[in-house]
Order: structure tokens, then sequence, then C-alpha cells
């Protein structure tokens, strides 16, 4: 699951932006498929939901369906969408330990909308758009306040990655089948050999049979002796010649890259070639003087057809030319269009936000709540005063008090302090 965040201001440009590590930095990175980064972040949010549990926690408890992998990025019911977006909004908020009411169906959206933006600015997050843009239920701004607030539940959750476990990789059958494999080969390459050994049995080399014959002449030469008198049967003889007759056959093999054979071929090739030749040089000096005749007769009615149709020519080379002229001016008008169509969008904007800064300042003034909450606050004021009052008479009469007692304290140890003589003398 990545970490990727997109800031409202980029999704409107079709720029898909990055989180960076630790410090929160975003990064630009502009591509083909940045306008389908609505997609990605989707699908990271139905990822993060899991991880919180939402099934269990939240659709079960209301009975509400579970949202698709794409969901909030494309309209189906913007009703039920928008829905399911504050029901979910509300949900997130609370996992992530901030106490928010459960917004009912017939709630007023803006103020909904505006809650859910000011809990999620409290995060630290950004949200530089008009709340309409979450009125619909979907969109790339949608799918980015539901993933800030996931990803802030997670945090708050403690949710932490583990490492991943890999299976190891058992080689062992591969390696058994290319060692069959190779077998295979081999033994398909001696039975060829075999095949072609057996074939060449069956005729005896010239070669070979010279070299037989040479050996037993050397044999019979150094036996001479041993051959002067011969105990051979011709019956006996007569009949392994009978066996071996057809066996003695000697077969000469044409090589094909005898330069002899080549020469053959080659006066073959070029007797073909001529005879061929002969027959088909006829039928291309026909057509040669067949295609030279039509190519005149075409020259000659081109001809005739421009001098007849030369006005009709000049008419469509001067429409030609008022259509280019047509082209440039429709191009040049295209082009304002398009810059009026922008325009008329940026204002349409400004306007947008215009009346929704007027909806809500008109909202806080019709709203009495303020004006009840001064006066209770005055009324406070005037309790508050009147107890103040109360308490300062009470501490200055406690304080008379006490300076009363003190000067009767001190008048009584003056009259103790000067005793009368004759009482000294009495005692």
């Amino acid at each position: 699951m990545a970490a990727a965040v997109v800031t409202p201001s980029g999704l409107e440009d079709g720029v898909s932006r990055s989180r960076g590590e630790g410090a929160g930095e975003v990064v630009v990175e502009r591509g083909p498929g940045a306008a389908y980064h609505m997609f990605v972040v989707m699908e990271d949010l139905v990822e993060k939901l899991k991880l919180l549990r939402y099934e269990e926690d939240l659709l079960r408890k209301n009975n509400l369906k579970p949202p698709s992998r794409h969901y909030f990025a494309l309209p189906t019911n913007p009703g039920e969408q928008f829905y399911m977006f504050f029901t979910l909004a509300a949900w997130l908020i609370n996992k992530a330990g901030r106490p928010f009411e459960q917004p009912q169906e017939y709630d007023d959206p803006n103020a909904t909308i505006s809650n859910i933006l000011s809990e999620l600015r409290s995060f630290g997050r950004t949200a530089d758009f008009p709340p309409s843009k979450l009125k619909s239920g979907y969109g790339a701004h949608v799918c980015y306040v539901l993933d800030c607030l996931a990803e802030e539940a997670l945090k708050y959750t403690g949710f932490t990655w583990k490492r991943p476990t890999y299976p190891v990789e058992e080689l062992e059958e591969e390696t058994v089948a290319e060692d069959d494999a190779e077998l295979t080969l081999n033994k398909v390459d001696e039975e060829f050999v075999e095949e072609e050994t057996d074939n060449e049995e069956n005729f005896i080399d010239l070669s070979v049979l010279k070299a037989q014959t040479y050996r037993l002449d050397m044999n019979e030469s150094a036996k001479q002796e041993d051959i002067l008198e011969s105990t051979t049967d011709a019956a006996e003889w007569s009949l392994e010649v009978e066996r071996v007759l057809p066996q003695l056959k000697v077969t000469i093999r044409t090589d094909n890259k005898d330069w002899r054979i080549h020469v053959d071929q080659m006066h073959q090739h070029k007797s073909g070639i001529e005879s061929a030749l002969k027959e088909t040089k006829g039928l291309l000096d026909k057509l040669h003087s067949e295609i030279s005749r039509t190519l005149e007769k075409i020259g000659s009615r081109e001809k005739y057809i421009n001098n007849q149709l030369e006005h009709l020519v000049q008419e469509y080379r001067a429409a030609q030319a008022q259509l280019s002229e047509a082209r440039e001016r429709y191009q040049q008008g295209n082009g304002g269009v398009t810059e009026r169509t922008r325009l008329l969008s940026e204002v349409t904007e400004e306007l947008e936000k215009v009346k929704q800064e007027m909806e809500e300042k008109g909202s806080s003034m019709t709203d009495g709540a303020p004006l009840v909450k001064i006066k209770q606050s005055l009324t406070k004021l005037k309790q508050e005063t009147i107890q103040m009052d109360i308490r300062i008479g009470v501490v200055e009469h406690t304080l008379l008090q006490s300076k009363l007692k003190e000067k009767s304290n001190m008048t009584r140890d003056m009259h103790a302090t000067v005793i009368p003589e004759s009482a000294i003398g009495s005692y």
C-alpha cells in the first residue's frame, strides 16, 4: 500500500504528488498517468479501510454494502455516494480519536461538509478547494479527504508495517528435468548414428574393399608355403560362393559437390532458359506494343479532357483557395472560442466561490444563536457584578469592625498602662 498523498490543487491540474518520508514534503511528478491517479488513491483507501476493519465495525452495524475498488472515483448514484462519504468520514474521524457525531440523512449537506473539512484541517491537512466539490459524493477531492482521514486513523491506532516473509523456492525438480532432457537428446543422437551405420553396412565401399584385398595379399604372400597343398572341399567352396555372391555388389555413390555434375546442371539450365526465352520474348514484345498503344490513347484522352474541362479546373482551384481561407478563419475563431471558454470556466469557478462565501455569511448573519449568547453573557456579567458588590460590602464591614476592635483594644491598653500613684502606694 503506497503512502502517496495528493493535494487538492494538484488534483485539478492532473498532477500526481507523493509524500516524502519523515518531513511530509510534497513532490510533484507529472506524467501521462496523472489523470488516473484518483483510481490508485481509491484502491489504497479500500486497503486502509480493510486494515481498520471497517466491514465489522461500520458496514455490518449500519447494514451497508461494501464499496467497490473504484466506488468514489466514478459517478454511479450521487445521493448514495454522498451518504456513504459522510458516513465513512464520520467513522474515520472517530477512529482518529476525535469525537464527531454521525450525520443523519436529512442534515444540511453544507454544514456537514464544513464540519468534515474543519476536522481535516485540525489534523494539519490542506483543503484549498471549495466545499461544493464534495457535494457530488465522488471525484478526486472525495478520495483525497477519505484517504487523509484513513491515514490519521491508522496513525492513531498505532498501525505499523511488518517485514514481508518470502517463501523458499525449491529448484530440485527443474534440475532433474534439465538432466532428463539432456539424456534424451544424447539418446536421440546415438540412435541416429546407429541408424546411419546400419544403413551403411548394406553397401561396400571401394576403399574398404581395396584395403581388405591388400591385407589378404599380404597374408597370402606370408603364408605361401602353407597353401601348397589345398584341403578345402569343392562342394563347400561352391556353396560359400553362392552364399556370399549377393553381398559382393559394389555401389558407387554420386557426390553432389563434384564439378562435373555442376557443369551438366549449368548446361541443362542454359538450354531451358534459352527455350523459355524464345517463347516469352514474343509474348513480351506483343505486351509491350499493346501497353505503348494504350499509353498513347490515354495521353490523347487526357489532353482532350484537360482542354474541355480547363474552366472547371480553374473554378475548382478558386474554390480550394476559398476553402483554405475559410479553414484559417475557422481555426482562428476556434482558438478564440477556446480561450473564452477557459475564461468562462475560471469566472464560473470564482462565482461559485463567491456564492459559497455569501451563503456562509448569510447563514451566520441570519443565525440568532450569537445574539442569544451575548445576552446570556451580559446577564451573567450583571449577576457576577452584584455578587462582587456584595462581597466588597462584606469585606468593608469586616475591615471596619476589625479597625474599631483594634482601636478599642489600643484604648484599653493605654488605660491599663496609666496606673494611679495612690494605688501603687497601697500595694
